[in-house]
């Protein structure tokens, strides 16, 4: 059994009494690829803006390698080794896919604001490093034909691979991947599931997924947490999750006695927290 690299314990988040997450628990094992699943408006987004510090929970807590997160900023937990791929693309147009690239390792820079300035000594050794790390994902993402482009002038199925690539840059013993392939063509998104299942094999790299394509899900996923209106109904292997009749009644609207369906729940939360 793989080690336990996360672990959430009865989290509870609300807004003005607004109930998104309760009493969640879930473990991700070193190594796993791990998909939470559920119905628009279910928590899924808002729990990964738990693990990463954007939303602080009434209770519960949420350890990472046995660290507490209960009273860490984002930075903090960033600090930690833990990146992610936001649902909307989060890079800078006007800047080349190298530049956003060295963006990503802003949290692995040492070298103090003076040195960087003169770009002499460790802070030239540093520089040669960096950039020798993002080359390696240029190749390993299969981005050398775009590296000097404008990130802008790229299509939509590369900038989502450029912004996996930023989140690598940061070398990251955890990755959130919030619906990664949401908008892409099938191509694209056969592309996406290859190099995250590279992620995987290759680097090792925890992850936790958000998608709704359910046959992505399937594919890739080791362990799958399916959450609808904020409380936990299923978790198991995808094989268990596609046979559970709370996972089908979750899909179907019925398994909720709240009076909002879905789509109204998520657009009050947003106008809450906006």
């Amino acid at each position: 059994m793989s080690k336990i690299q996360l672990q959430i314990q009865n989290l509870n988040l609300s807004f003005r009494g607004l109930h998104v997450l309760r009493n969640i628990n879930m473990v991700v094992r070193r190594g796993e690829l791990h998909a939470v699943i559920g119905p628009n408006g279910a928590g899924k987004s808002s729990l990964l803006n738990c693990i990463s510090g954007l939303y602080k929970f009434q209770s519960g807590d949420i350890y990472f390698q046995n660290q507490s997160f209960r009273r860490k900023k984002p930075h903090q937990i960033a600090e930690l080794g833990i990146g992610r791929l936001f649902q909307n693309i989060e890079l800078f147009k006007n800047m080349t896919v190298i530049d956003n690239l060295l963006l990503g390792r802003h949290r692995l820079i040492k070298s103090g604001v003076l040195a960087s300035a003169f770009y002499v000594g460790k802070s030239m050794k540093q520089e040669i490093e960096h950039r020798e790390k993002v080359e390696e994902i240029v190749e390993f993402l299969e981005l050398e034909n775009y590296r000097m482009k404008a990130v802008g002038s790229l299509p939509y199925g590369i900038q989502k691979r450029v912004d996996l690539g930023r989140a690598l840059a940061g070398e990251p013993e955890l990755l959130l991947l919030d619906e990664p392939i949401a908008g892409m063509n099938v191509d694209e998104k056969e592309d996406m599931a290859r190099f995250i299942n590279e992620v995987r094999m290759t680097l090792g790299t925890t992850m936790i997924l958000i998608e709704h394509d359910m046959s992505f899900v399937m594919d890739l996923a080791d362990q799958v947490t399916v959450i609808d209106f904020g409380e936990k109904v299923a978790e198991g292997e995808p094989e268990e999750i596609q046979e559970n009749p709370n996972v089908i009644r979750a899909y179907l609207g019925s398994i909720s006695n709240s009076k909002f369906d879905s789509g109204q729940r998520e657009a009050e939360i947003n106008e809450i927290i906006s």
